[in-house]
């Protein structure tokens, strides 16, 4: 935590997102979020990889949670948002106390809002996943997962809320290693829980869904060790009620939006998926493949989403206006070299990228197509995402939700169609990645001009 209260020793650990020049700091903190993206992307790949071997009844069971289980993400990842923003402009105010404030209720509201679902999300397995598709005999294998998902959910939640103080504080080394640590014990644990080991028994898809719950309760218990022993910001004792409510309005009015901004992607890429059926199932499997290909190649871009944000609060609450302006337009011009240069890697080696997913020539020839368009706009896309992020630091949740309803009902979907009913499904993605480009340089431009109205001259 950049304050007074901060040892030499801890303030040499942590990156001072207040002082260190601006380029290396943001490299400093980035390179560890992103590691930690990787981590939670390998986390769920193993669970995949586990149950996989089950059989195809307990994989396809797995993939009828992925609705219920991205709504508690989604909101935690909100949650996460609003925490981050509020501590970094609370510590960079030198608002020791408020960050406290801050600290303890966002961990509070996600233990509350875990705990107060978690029965009706239990009560609802039986009713929710047959109007999802689900066959009786796999709402049962479902049920086994669920039952035990569930009761994890207030620990996912504090986790989110956890993980973005530590951010705001500028250790996002040690979120990185969290999100490691998470992973690690996760798929330590899978095989021992989902086929037995001595004395354990076989607990089948139910033990993919206890050993997260088991990895949850680590990662908790380091946390808050962390906040209350070292960074003096977590305190077990509850504030006034009126302040505490205070605290969650303020806290609301950045995660909910935060929230709603993520939902958004799921049913634009809903819209598209729809389109691309006419095509047959081969262009569903390849622009599936593609949606995976995508989410590695946009990695750094993640990590910088979540890094970026604390630099920006921290500075804003501190005043220093020409360090939050030299930090997004560095960021903003760093995405878009290393995605651009990223693409013509991709664009080479599309042919052996489709290879490795699949043996079938159709959907081979439709993924190289796919990745020698589509990722030459993951620059500008990188530029959406960061501007959405920056609209959150200085505490504009609107424009952040606003710049996702641009991107994807103004530009990506509608150019999209357009693209398809033009030139097919090469026009599809086209469109698509036309869409991005305009996106990028419409919303980058915003987020500049923004800046300027809160004093931030970033011309």
């Amino acid at each position: 935590m950049t304050s007074p209260d901060r040892s030499t020793a801890d303030s040499k650990a942590a990156p001072d997102l207040l002082n260190d020049p601006v380029g290396p700091v943001l490299y400093r903190t980035a390179v560890p979020t992103t590691i930690g993206a990787v981590a939670v992307i390998l986390y769920y790949l193993a669970d995949t990889y586990f149950v996989s071997q089950l059989g195809t009844n307990e994989l396809a069971a797995l993939g009828f949670t992925f609705p219920a289980t991205i709504l508690i993400t989604y909101f935690g990842v909100g949650l996460g948002i609003g925490t981050s923003a509020l501590v970094a402009r609370a510590i960079g105010s030198r608002d020791t106390e408020m960050a406290r404030a801050m600290t303890f209720a966002s961990m509070f509201m996600g233990l509350l809002i875990g705990v107060l679902f978690m029965a009706p999300a239990l009560l609802s397995i039986d009713l929710v996943f047959p109007l999802l598709g689900a066959a009786p005999e796999r709402v049962v294998i479902i049920e086994k997962f669920m039952s035990i998902w569930y009761w994890g959910m207030p620990l996912q939640l504090m986790q989110f809320a956890g993980t973005a103080v530590i951010r705001a504080s500028g250790n996002a080394k040690l979120h990185g290693k969290l999100m490691i640590f998470s992973a690690v014990i996760n798929a330590v644990l899978d095989p021992v829980l989902i086929f037995g080991l001595g004395p354990i028994p076989a607990m089948g898809i139910g033990g993919a869904a206890l050993a997260t719950v088991i990895a949850w309760i680590f990662t908790i218990v380091v946390i808050c060790y962390y906040l209350h022993f070292r960074e003096k910001l977590l305190y077990f004792r509850p504030p006034p009620r009126a302040q505490l409510l205070a605290t969650w309005k303020k806290l609301l009015s950045i995660s909910l939006p935060a929230s709603l901004a993520n939902m958004i992607t799921p049913i634009a890429t809903g819209v598209l998926t729809a389109t691309i059926a006419s095509y047959g199932p081969q262009a569903v499997a390849a622009f599936g493949v593609v949606s995976r290909v995508e989410a590695f190649v946009m990695i750094v871009v993640l990590g910088m989403s979540m890094s970026l944000p604390p630099f920006i609060s921290q500075n804003y609450g501190a005043g220093r206006f020409d360090r939050v302006c030299l930090g997004l337009k560095q960021s903003l011009r760093f995405v878009l070299v290393w995605q651009l240069s990223l693409y013509a890697l991709v664009a080479l080696a599309a042919p052996w990228i489709a290879a490795i997913f699949t043996s079938d020539e159709q959907v081979r020839s439709i993924i190289t197509t796919v990745l020698r368009i589509l990722p030459a706009s993951y620059a500008f896309q990188g530029m959406v995402v960061l501007a959405a992020s920056s609209f959150n630091a200085l505490h504009a949740p609107r424009n952040g939700l606003i710049t996702s309803l641009m991107r994807f009902f103004v530009f990506y979907v509608p150019l999209a169609l357009l693209g398809n009913m033009l030139g097919g499904i090469t026009g599809l993605f086209l469109g698509a990645a036309l869409g991005n480009v305009l996106a990028g340089l419409v919303i980058s431009r915003w987020v500049i001009r923004y800046a300027a109205r809160l004093g931030i001259d970033c011309t």
